[in-house]
Parts: C-alpha cells; sequence; structure tokens
C-alpha cells in the first residue's frame, strides 16, 4: 500500500512540476510551492527526488518520453507520411490550448545557459527525438531529396517551436494557426499532393 501511494505523490510531483515549469521555466518552478499545489511537504519532494535538478531532469525525460509516444502514436494512426508530417504541429498547439503554455523543452531551452547538466541532456534529447522522427517522415514522404531531409527536420523543428512562442506572447493560439498555414504556404511543411 505505501508503495502505490508514494508512486501516486510522485506522479502528483511530475505532473504539477510540468504544469509549473511550462508556465514559469525551471527557475520559477519554486519546491515549497510545488509541494503545498500537490499537498505535501516540500521535504517529501525530495523524499522522491535527490534534488531541484534530478526533478527538472525528471520532468524534461517525462516530457520527451511522452512526445516521443504521441509521434509514435500519429504515425500508427496517419496514413501517410504526408499525414504525419501535416498533423506534426498539432504537438505543439495542445500546450497553448492548455492556458497559453508552451512545449516545456522550448521554455527549459530558453533557460539552457542556467540549467544544470542533467536538464541540459534531456532538453537536446526532446529536440533528438522531434528532429529524427521529422527527418524519418520525410525521407519516407520522398518529396525533397534525402541528403536535405535533416536540415528540412531541423527547419520544420524551429519554425513550429517557434510559432509556439510567439502565439503564447500574444496569448492567441490563432497566431499559431496563421503561422503553421504560412509554413504550409510556403512550402516549409508539406502540403497536400
Amino acid at each position: 500500500m505505501k508503495i502505490e501511494a508514494g508512486a501516486n505523490s510522485r506522479e502528483k510531483i511530475l505532473v504539477e512540476a510540468t504544469r509549473i515549469a511550462q508556465a514559469h521555466g525551471y527557475n520559477g518552478l519554486n519546491v515549497r510551492d510545488l509541494a503545498s499545489a500537490v499537498g505535501i511537504k516540500a521535504a517529501s519532494v525530495y523524499h522522491h527526488f535527490a534534488s531541484k535538478a534530478a526533478l527538472g531532469a525528471a520532468v524534461a525525460r517525462r516530457y520527451w518520453e511522452d512526445s516521443e509516444a504521441t509521434l509514435r502514436t500519429i504515425e500508427e494512426t496517419a496514413g501517410s507520411p504526408l499525414e504525419c508530417l501535416r498533423r506534426y504541429p498539432d504537438t505543439f498547439r495542445t500546450a497553448l490550448d492548455r492556458d497559453n503554455r508552451i512545449c516545456l523543452c522550448s521554455f527549459l531551452a530558453a533557460e539552457m545557459d542556467d540549467l544544470p547538466e542533467e536538464i541540459k541532456s534531456e532538453v537536446r534529447k526532446f529536440a533528438e527525438v522531434n528532429v529524427a522522427w521529422l527527418k524519418r517522415m520525410l525521407v519516407s514522404q520522398a518529396a525533397i531529396p534525402a541528403k536535405e531531409c535533416g536540415s528540412r527536420a531541423e527547419a520544420i523543428f524551429s519554425a513550429v517551436a517557434g510559432a509556439q512562442l510567439i502565439a503564447r506572447s500574444r496569448s492567441d493560439v490563432s497566431v499559431y494557426d496563421q503561422l503553421i498555414r504560412s509554413y504550409l504556404s510556403a512550402g516549409l511543411l508539406p502540403g497536400k499532393k
């Protein structure tokens, strides 16, 4: 019974820490405020995570793992690589629909100089997972030469994350949608054949 309760507390901590970090970044993540939001003592946070850095790394790791699972689901349910690419921006739009938050790893990347190394490596992994998936979809779709797929994947990842930042700064998800449409019009994101 204690293991289950402990696992439940750990999960609550991760969920709430993610919510806070998406709104305020790692530097805005205060362990006392986190504990209060979860309904536990601050010492209990340290029972599950040895330090704030360990908590931040666990949150970032969970975030990229969840993102990787989402991309896998898109791949399994979409009818083609083109459809996968067209659905990719929705993965970033979701955060905006949740109280105008942004991608956790985008927020953390903006704080990169001030992050502990264990968090930096998890943030880099998020980018690697996204770019590798995009590259694989571009190669499979064969709309551009294979040698250009890596740089195009990086451009798509950067552009979509950037659109999310701009939309958040204006508290307007329609700005995100307009930017994604402009990427389609410009050919950055592949359009329908």
